[in-house]
């Protein structure tokens, strides 16, 4: 008898006996318990009361403490902001702006918090123009800064919602700020990357800079001892300290030395605004998004309710019908926005007719699953039929159930890159925000036309859109993302990615993204998706560019044992902390 066939026979009888026995139900949960598999390879963060989820891990751990310090969501979220203005100067600020929604469990309503920056009474167009018409001076130096918001929107939401003494939320931050922190890798490299924009003021150049004009290197420490004090005057006198009190003067003065355009009448007539969210439903879960002067909220919802005529699940995530209808989905709510989006205090902004099921409808129409639309020629519709009368990001829940959903920038990575002498922190550059180009040119080609004018006390429009995701008018997921023109389509795929294809929300933040460029008309994609995939695309006529990460969302969700947070790995140093 041949030994090597018995041996292989008894050995295959071996295995399909193996087989039978783990073939039943009971057997196989045996086998999952004994090796301790898992359905998910990404997880998030559990915690069993409060969370907060921001872009970096120590901003997180002093709003997490201020829960368990008997604070609430707002109490947290203004204590993050804080901490982000010190731990994070390429984003986290007090000189820039944003906006912020709170989810109040007890009353069951939402309202948003707009402190985004406006234009002083001095920034007309022409100032940005030169005699050859050349536009220069709103991406950075002194003229690119807009009235800063961040202070009074955190200082509203305080004052109408938070719990514990302002001064105690503020604290941290001062502490950072003065004993200084030792640099990571990724925070030396930022530094390393905006030296040329750091050295634009001799204030910033002191703090960010060696003498040489190198950035300070990782392990040594970052000592920022007059953000310090005007932290200490913040947690003193509240608001007024910034808009009415010393740190105006300085701020002031420094305007005046450099060429600068606030004043202290522009300083004083800022006001964080109170407004009611837009929202939309999306396969029984309510949307509750920012509303104008955000336009990235109101793309969010249209792009939402264009994709409910799309049995995206059916599809699967990451395949080339859903990234498709996605794309496709972000080009028509783009269309619209960059036509319609505006301030609502001065222009007639059709925000509810964008968002209306109605229009959404009308606009699919132009949808095919064949081909792909021209990004760079698509026009805007015709949503008034449809009108009724009307960056960092981080997310906390308390344990009431209150929510802070808040993105705020100084536009790009350290704004203006100047610093008025002795207040220690950057100014955004806000002002290049507006559609200054398409302002000028409208004139004479009026497929130019824009509501985004700049014009005295004016809000610029943007990208910004902080997200909640509501379940039997509870809240469910807390998403937002910055990064510019990408954030409305990030935002839009975490909702997709755990409504429609089931993950988790650590699945859906590392779910490989997309985001379809206007201007050069190629769809933008990230490493990781199949290269079969790709190929489909392309076969639909999207014209494919591989690139860097896009977004950067900090994510929590309420699940049935407690709360789930995901920071996103995209910027390293971010993190989820519970209560």
């Amino acid at each position: 008898m041949n030994l090597h066939v018995l041996g292989t026979g008894l050995a295959r009888c071996a295995a399909l006996a193996l087989c039978a026995l783990l073939a039943s139900p009971a057997a196989l949960q045996a086998q999952t318990r004994q090796l301790l598999n898992y359905e998910a390879i990404h997880k998030p963060v559990h915690g069993e009361r409060g969370m907060v989820v921001s872009q970096n891990e120590v901003a997180s751990a002093i709003g997490a403490q201020v829960l368990r310090d008997g604070g609430n969501a707002v109490d947290a979220a203004v204590a993050t902001a804080f901490a982000l203005a010190v731990l994070l100067p390429r984003a986290g600020n007090i000189g820039g702006d944003g906006y912020m929604l709170v989810h109040l469990a007890g009353e069951g309503r939402t309202v948003a918090i707009d402190y985004r920056s406006v234009a002083p009474a001095a920034a007309t167009l022409e100032r940005f123009f030169d005699a050859d018409g050349k536009l220069g001076g709103d991406k950075a130096g002194w003229m690119a800064a807009g009235v800063p918001g961040t202070v009074a929107g955190l200082a509203l939401a305080h004052r109408q919602y938070g719990r514990l003494p302002w001064a105690k939320l503020v604290q941290p931050a001062i502490g950072l700020a003065e004993e200084g922190v030792v640099l990571t890798r990724d925070e030396a490299f930022a530094l390393d990357w905006g030296r040329e924009r750091l050295a634009r003021s001799e204030a910033g150049a002191n703090v960010f800079l060696h003498p040489d004009g190198s950035a300070l290197r990782a392990g040594e420490r970052l000592r920022q001892r007059d953000l310090g004090w005007s932290l200490r005057q913040i947690a003193r006198h509240g608001g007024d300290a910034f808009y009415r009190g010393p740190i105006a003067d300085r701020l002031v003065a420094a305007m005046q030395r450099h060429g600068g355009l606030i004043t202290r009448a522009d300083l004083e007539a800022y006001r964080a605004l109170e407004r009611e969210p837009l929202s939309t439903t999306y396969r029984g879960h309510t949307v509750v998004t920012m509303p104008p002067s955000s336009g990235g909220g109101t793309s969010i919802v249209q792009m939402l309710n264009l994709l409910e005529h799309v049995d995206m699940g059916a599809h699967g995530a990451g395949s080339a019908a859903a990234l498709h209808a996605m794309t496709e989905a972000t080009k028509l709510a783009w269309a619209d926005r960059a036509r319609h989006a505006g301030d609502p205090a001065f222009v007639q902004v059709p925000a509810r007719a964008l968002a209306s099921k109605a229009y959404a409808a009308e606009r699919f129409v132009l949808f095919s699953p064949e081909r792909t639309l021209d990004a760079t020629t698509l026009a805007a519709g015709d949503p008034m039929p449809y009108e009724s009368p009307s960056t960092t990001h981080f997310s906390v829940i308390d344990a009431e159930g209150n929510a802070v959903s808040n993105t705020y920038t100084v536009g790009s990575d350290f704004g203006a890159g100047v610093m008025a002498e002795g207040t220690g922190f950057l100014l955004g550059n806000l002002v290049g925000n507006f559609s200054l180009q398409a302002q000028r040119d409208m004139a004479t080609d009026p497929s130019r036309a824009t509501n985004n004018v700049i014009g005295a006390g004016r809000r610029p429009v943007s990208s910004m859109s902080p997200t909640l995701l509501l379940r039997d008018g509870k809240v469910r997921m807390v998403t937002g993302s910055p990064g510019g023109n990408t954030i409305p389509g990030t935002v839009m795929q975490s909702i997709v990615d755990v409504v429609d294809f089931g993950m988790n929300i650590a699945e859906a933040t590392s779910q490989p993204r997309i985001h379809q460029d206007m201007r050069s008309g190629t769809l933008q994609v990230e490493r990781g998706i199949s290269p079969d995939t790709l190929a489909l695309l392309r076969a639909l006529g999207h014209r494919i560019e591989t690139g860097e990460t896009i977004g950067s969302t900090q994510i929590l969700m309420v699940g049935e044992d407690g709360i789930e947070g995901a920071a996103d790995p995209r910027r390293p140093g971010a993190g989820a902390v519970a209560q």
